[in-house]
């Protein structure tokens, strides 16, 4: 799984021209959005884009289980394990 979350952390990185953060600078615990990286809704459009081309997973419309897997890095790799297994 630490793997997925490097890949993932360098995804996010990239889809969002974060030029000053390095992988290293993102903790997989860490908040995705407001506290953490501060990103915005827009940063989540792209970013579920992004994970959509490369991993081929679809986000649910329900806007709770969408929110809960943007938690953090941690949990998008965890979403795209377990959606790749089905």
């Amino acid at each position: 799984m630490q793997a997925l979350e490097q890949e993932i952390t360098a995804l996010v990185i990239e889809t969002l021209s974060l030029e000053d953060i390095r992988p290293e600078d993102i903790d997989p615990d860490a908040a995705l959005f407001v506290d953490g990286l501060g990103l915005d809704s827009i940063d989540a459009l792209e970013l579920g884009l992004a994970l959509q081309k490369r991993y081929g997973v679809t986000m649910a419309g329900d806007a709770q289980e969408t929110r809960a897997h943007f938690a953090n890095v941690r949990s998008l790799a965890a979403f795209v394990s377990a959606s790749r297994k089905k």
